[in-house]
């Protein structure tokens, strides 16, 4: 199912025990959802990169990552980013994805970053066991790393039926020509590529050369890994921005990167469920025109 219906939203909405969370997509029923090029299933366009508050989760407990995730849900989404580092993390992360809540609701991922066939297969088995998924959703590889080994790992992977999609990610620049050549040779379903209203390489390229070739684009870094906030903190939002309903720099990031019709979907990362539910307001509204985004660009280059 990808969108719940408005009596679904507003249940998940007004159950939520997360003081001071905005009422005001209201009026915008779901998250606006694209499609994944090849296919009839369509992802909400606000993920949630949740590799951090995973790591987290020996220290903090699970309540924070359930707390986001209700955060995510409640307002449509349901891309969860992640990969295996640490079992016993892992095992509680897929504990809490298979609650009774999220269970059905969420899109998972996975990622390879080892080196060497053998590894490889030990952390996508790994994913199934401790997600508990006996299907994982997308499969990645994760940097390009081991590229020619693991690619037919995950082509096989999915002609197996043991994963949906397969794909690859970078998230430096300096990987894109590597990507580049990669796309030249093989389709995979989806990459994930950085990008973000500071770090703009990937819109003049990558993201258009991977549509072209009819592959779902999922963005990393929208926040620069934050970044973006150590560079803006000073610096008050510009009035203009509240025209496209921008109320803070990680809407205004993220409504530059949603205005590319070309991406598919974003992954935000935090483990507070304010900041989860003020991301995934950048989705509700209108994204900016050409003019805008051409204003926004000149805007933080003086900065």
């Amino acid at each position: 199912m990808d969108t719940p219906n408005r009596r679904e939203f507003l249940a998940v909405l007004s159950a939520l025990p997360l003081a001071g969370l905005s009422q005001t997509a209201f009026t915008q029923q779901t998250m606006p959802l694209r499609r994944i090029p090849g296919s009839s299933e369509s992802l909400p366009v606000i993920g949630f990169g949740s590799s951090k508050v995973v790591e987290e989760i020996a220290k903090n407990g699970e309540e924070p990552l359930r707390q986001v995730l209700r955060a995510l849900v409640a307002r449509g989404g349901k891309v969860v980013d992640t990969w295996p580092r640490n079992a016993a993390n892992d095992s509680r992360f897929g504990k809490v994805v298979n609650e009774p809540e999220f269970r059905d609701k969420l899109f998972v991922t996975t990622k390879i970053d080892q080196v060497g066939k053998e590894a490889g297969l030990t952390q996508l088995r790994e994913s199934q066991r401790n997600y508990g998924r006996k299907v994982i959703d997308l499969a990645q590889i994760f940097s390009l790393t081991d590229l020619n080994t693991h690619w037919p790992t995950l082509r096989e992977w999915k002609d197996s039926g043991n994963t949906r999609y397969i794909g690859v990610t970078v998230s430096q620049d300096r990987l894109h020509g590597d990507m580049e050549s990669f796309l030249t040779r093989e389709k995979p379903d989806f990459i994930q590529t950085n990008y973000s209203i500071t770090e703009r390489r990937s819109e003049e390229r990558i993201i258009p050369f991977a549509a072209e070739r009819g592959v779902a684009i999922v963005i990393n870094r929208p926040f620069m890994n934050g970044a973006l906030f150590q560079r803006l903190d000073k610096v008050p939002i510009p009035q203009w921005a509240a025209d496209f309903g921008c109320e803070s720099w990680a809407q205004f990031s993220l409504k530059y990167i949603l205005s590319n019709p070309l991406v598919t979907s974003v992954l935000t990362e935090t483990s507070n469920p304010k900041h989860m539910d003020e991301n995934a307001r950048a989705a509700y509204g209108r994204f900016p025109t050409e003019a805008e985004r051409q204003r926004m660009r000149e805007f933080i280059d003086t900065l």
